[in-house]
């Protein structure tokens, strides 16, 4: 049997989790680098006390990240992942509520959301599904 493909799909599927990943390690980041501006977005949705919800976003969305992308416990990550995006998406995306000329942009950002959340729960599915078949 070729390993060539095999390795191929490996390499794939490591950047496919860097992909889904990708928006999650830059907003822990940009908000650990700024965390006066984390504090200010916590503000905005009515989080408070707006400290304590950017370290545990930050602490999330760096964590969930590095769960999934190490394989250690990719399963919990991803699962996070999936409820935290659900619930922003809900909190920040409101597009039902916005005038007809703001409706649509924010729309598509509702529903690429919800692509990313259904991503994350197939990274869940599978590794635990690997999980319990390696048992």
């Amino acid at each position: 049997m070729n390993a060539a493909p095999f390795t191929g799909w490996k390499v794939a599927h490591a950047i496919a989790l860097l992909l889904l990943c990708a928006a999650y390690l830059q907003g822990g980041i940009d908000k650990a680098l700024d965390f006066t501006g984390a504090q200010a977005e916590m503000t905005h949705f009515g989080l408070s006390p707006p400290a304590l919800f950017a370290a545990l976003v930050i602490a999330l969305e760096l964590g969930a990240s590095l769960a999934i992308l190490s394989g250690v416990l990719r399963w919990a990550g991803a699962l996070a992942l999936a409820v935290f995006t659900l619930g922003a998406t809900f909190l920040a995306a409101r597009f039902w509520e916005l005038p007809p000329a703001q409706r649509m942009p924010a729309a598509n950002t509702f529903f690429e959301h919800l692509g990313l959340a259904g991503g994350f729960l197939l990274v869940a599915w599978h590794d635990w599904r690997e999980r319990r078949a390696a048992r």
